[in-house]
């Protein structure tokens, strides 16, 4: 009988292990699972993380993810535990578990290698017309579509309105945030 539970406990170990290695938005389902992340060298950079990405983490909630990731968009950038915790209105105690998966990378938006972002939902013709591969008339439907249509959802229903080509969007992906 402990043959079979040392058997049971070291494959289901074994199957957390694939699935953290082949999903990238397995939600941790416990702290025993964080460190396992950690251990495979699993991050997830705080300041480019996605709603997804914060989910991951047990106990996060939709509405906190949301949060840091509104901040993010807006520019926050955090630079340590302690900045998402003031963020989320928790103590550091309660994140301290997730430490060693955060990473607090910092992005130069100033440099070239940077692509600025824009939101379509609220970029001109004028900003629209300056990203690589959109041109005067492609500009104009992104508007005129937005105006007639509806604020785009995500890349997916920008791309589905406008029938524009999957080449073109693996290069909008870089320069478009919704």
């Amino acid at each position: 009988m402990a043959l079979e539970n040392l058997w049971n406990s070291l494959s289901r170990g074994m199957s957390i292990r694939t699935r953290l290695l082949q999903d990238p938005y397995y939600r941790f389902q416990s702290l025993q699972e964080v460190a396992l992340a950690a251990s495979l060298g699993i991050k997830i950079d705080v300041n480019q993380a996605t709603v997804d990405d914060w989910l991951r983490l047990p106990g996060l909630s939709i509405h906190q993810a949301r949060s840091l990731v509104e901040l993010s968009h807006n520019g926050v950038e955090f630079h340590c535990l302690e900045d998402i915790a003031a963020a989320l209105g928790l103590p550091i105690q309660r994140l301290q578990p997730f430490a060693p998966i955060l990473q607090f990378c910092y992005y130069d938006l100033e440099s070239i290698y940077s692509p600025q972002t824009i939101n379509p939902n609220t970029a001109t013709v004028e900003v629209l017309n300056n990203i690589p591969g959109i041109d005067r008339t492609l500009a104009n439907q992104i508007v005129a579509n937005r105006e007639s249509s509806g604020l785009y959802r995500s890349l997916v229903d920008l791309q589905n309105r406008l029938s524009l080509p999957s080449e073109l969007i693996g290069q909008l992906m870089h320069y478009f945030r919704f």
